[in-house]
């Protein structure tokens, strides 16, 4: 059970905070706290450093990424600067949120690149008086499953949270141990970091609706915040997985955002039922798909659609009619095909274009006031 720390006796102040709070004598100066990001491997340091922040009356937003990091997470840590004095940005690949035939082993990984880019931000962040990025967690996946090694297998074998049927839903139907990863390495950084707000990409929106479950079904005592989806200047959704695409893949794969946003007119333009709404984008999706294939194997990139999906914005489950009062949500899934025959001197994207990559996105389609 996660448990916010609450003070009884002022505990002894580790060295470097002494040190800061004895020469400047400022509480609540974010900008001056700390020089830089300091890393935590391991939990007991990193519970200490939490535990002092708390006792000078400091707050931390938590911002969860598996590295990679692009404009996207950067903009949830800006988000979380402006609302707290400190920002933990945890980084670990969590096996158990990949099944046993998806991309844990190619997953980018990409430290020092991630570090530059914190560092950078934290000037900027120090520069114009926020908060300050003062923590990075990078843990072992031992210390994340000190028990039990992780298991991607179902129904597997470990301590698991699962989130019925949400977790099943959309993502979870072609991903089926997706949602149980995510819950318990939220559930595990939750209590590990003690935050008093959590910061999660509306990209994600069907884990962002698992993670407000969480924390109301568990009563874990911080808020949940949303930020906006990063996008190209075409509309294609930041993602760490966008550098498997290459070129030719990553000019294809803007067709998910193009059809969402097709559905998106019909809704604006006063449809309500689902097939009103959903058929242009599937029209959309067909008609590139049909260019594509008809295009030689040097210059096409095909793809599969998983699924573009109407749903209640709390339960994630399918809707015949929006309700006006409470909107919906539009989603889908593509995954881009390997490249059939790669050109010379073709910019192929990591992995020489023939890892599939999967594609999310979605639109929140707002009440009618």
């Amino acid at each position: 059970m996660l448990l916010r720390l609450r003070p009884t006796a002022k505990p002894s102040i580790a060295n470097h905070v002494r040190r800061h709070f004895c020469t400047t004598g400022a509480l609540h100066n974010a900008g001056s706290f700390a020089p830089k990001p300091q890393v935590f491997h391991h939990v007991a340091p990193l519970r200490e450093y939490r535990k002092d922040l708390l006792f000078n009356k400091r707050t931390v937003g938590l911002v969860p990424t598996m590295g990679a990091l692009h404009e996207g997470h950067l903009s949830l840590v800006r988000q979380a600067a402006v609302e707290n004095t400190d920002v933990f940005v945890t980084i670990y690949v969590n096996p158990t949120q990949f099944g046993l035939n998806e991309d844990l082993g190619s997953y980018p990984k990409t430290w020092e690149a991630d570090m530059r880019l914190l560092a950078t931000l934290d000037r900027e962040l120090a520069s114009v008086g926020s908060g300050r990025v003062s923590a990075v967690f990078a843990p072992s996946t031992k210390t994340m499953y000190p028990a039990l090694p992780p298991d991607s297998s179902v129904p597997g074998v470990g301590s698991f949270i699962e989130m019925r049927p949400l977790g099943q839903l959309l993502e979870g139907a072609s991903r089926p141990v997706f949602f149980r990863g995510v819950a318990t390495v939220c559930m595990k950084l939750f209590n590990i970091c003690a935050p008093d707000r959590v910061y999660f990409g509306q990209k994600d929106i069907q884990q962002t609706v698992i993670i407000k479950r969480l924390v109301k079904d568990f009563h874990l005592d911080m808020d949940v915040r949303i930020g906006a989806t990063a996008r190209e200047p075409d509309g294609l959704a930041l993602s760490s997985r966008n550098v498997y695409l290459g070129t030719r893949r990553r000019n294809v794969g803007i067709v998910l955002s193009q059809s969402l946003r097709k559905a998106e007119a019909q809704y604006k333009a006063g449809k309500r039922k689902r097939g009103d709404i959903l058929w242009q984008a599937n029209a959309h999706a067909d008609n590139v798909l049909m260019q594509q294939d008809s295009l030689e194997p040097s210059k096409r990139a095909t793809f599969e659609v998983d699924y573009i999906s109407l749903a209640d914005p709390d339960t994630m489950e399918e809707v015949d009619e929006v309700d006006e009062t409470r909107g919906a949500i539009l989603s889908g899934a593509v995954k881009m095909l390997p490249l059939e025959q790669p050109s010379e001197g073709e910019e192929l994207g990591v992995g020489d274009g023939q890892i599939p990559v999967r594609l999310i996105d979605n639109i929140v389609l707002d009440p009618v006031s």
